[in-house]
């Protein structure tokens, strides 16, 4: 099984538009040591020639123009594609709005939770996808699910999914209370479990968690590749950057560093390979000289980073 990461940053991709913290100042200018990076989306393929996407990301037109993979066939149909499906871990604007791209009457299928899916059929705009050609499927939790394309033929690719906690997207957020808790741990943030269906390798995909409890814990332990949510370094890193009055807990995101961070909670596990995707542009891990990246690398963790490929 192949995956590749194209896309690694968090929403706003990295240098985020309106962001002229330092980090995207520097992205902007060419700095060595770091590099641009597109809105969190990842790719997997059991063959190498039929790709499933995890999350499509409102940089999808610029990633598969990167991308030879997801592209076209040279010989093929005049209207083709090699991406087969679209599984979404939340309702995320950076994980859906990449939907309307693929508008072109393409014979595709979209899984995800009761719930993300239930969103996509209350906005009408994703009505551009036509129900009628590109499927919608309910992928159940805690169960394996042999992912198909849009008219029915197995990928080869297995997905599990599970939920983890995370919160509402943004935009379902009430304006009554600006204080109220949009937590929730049933199913609107979720994680997969990736294979081919063949091998008992597995990657877990989970670029939304807002902390690690004993449950994750459990699935993790002895993965072989571990695709985790590195938005940000500290909690209160967007507080201390001034651009951001929200924590990541409040945003629904685990930080990299701290006694109740995602180094520290994984730490003791048996994981083959670990990699933090996701990541905002405020964290200064992008730095690949500064020392939250060394500290990141020595506790055995990888930056993600678009076009990376991991082979299982």
């Amino acid at each position: 099984m192949r995956l590749k990461i194209i896309g690694s940053a968090a929403g706003g991709g990295f240098p985020q538009w309106n962001c002229n913290y330092r980090l995207s100042r520097e992205a902007r200018a060419g700095t060595p040591g770091i590099q641009p990076r597109t809105q969190s989306s990842l790719a997997a393929s059991a063959d190498g020639n039929g790709w499933v996407l995890f999350n499509a990301s409102p940089d999808i037109r610029q990633q598969i123009a990167q991308t030879p993979e997801l592209q076209p066939a040279a010989d093929g149909p005049l209207r083709s594609t090699p991406i087969r499906a679209v599984v979404l871990t939340n309702a995320d604007v950076d994980h859906v709005a990449g939907l309307l791209s693929l508008r072109e009457r393409q014979p595709i299928a979209i899984y995800s939770t009761t719930e993300v899916l239930r969103v996509l059929e209350a906005n009408s705009i994703f009505n551009v996808l036509d129900p009628s050609i590109v499927s919608r499927r309910v992928l159940p939790p805690d169960q394996e699910t042999a992912i198909c394309d849009g008219e029915g033929r197995e990928t080869g690719i297995v997905v599990e999914s599970f939920a983890v906690p995370g919160k509402v997207a943004l935009y379902l957020e009430g304006t009554s209370d600006p204080q109220a808790d949009f937590s929730s741990d049933k199913g609107d943030t979720i994680g997969v479990r990736i294979a081919n269906g063949q091998d008992k390798d597995a990657a877990f995909y989970i670029p939304g968690c807002a902390r690690i409890d004993a449950g994750l814990r459990m699935r993790l332990a002895h993965a072989a590749c571990v695709l985790f949510d590195g938005t940000l370094y500290t909690n209160d890193e967007m507080i201390s950057a001034g651009v951001g009055q929200k924590t990541g807990a409040r945003m629904g995101h685990i930080s990299m560093a701290g006694e109740n961070g995602a180094i520290a909670g994984l730490a003791d596990l048996a994981i083959g390979r670990r990699v933090f995707v996701h990541i905002n542009n405020t964290n200064p891990v992008l730095d690949e000289n500064s020392s939250e990246r060394a500290a990141v690398t020595a506790a055995g963790w990888e930056i993600g980073r678009d076009g990376m490929e991991i082979e299982l």
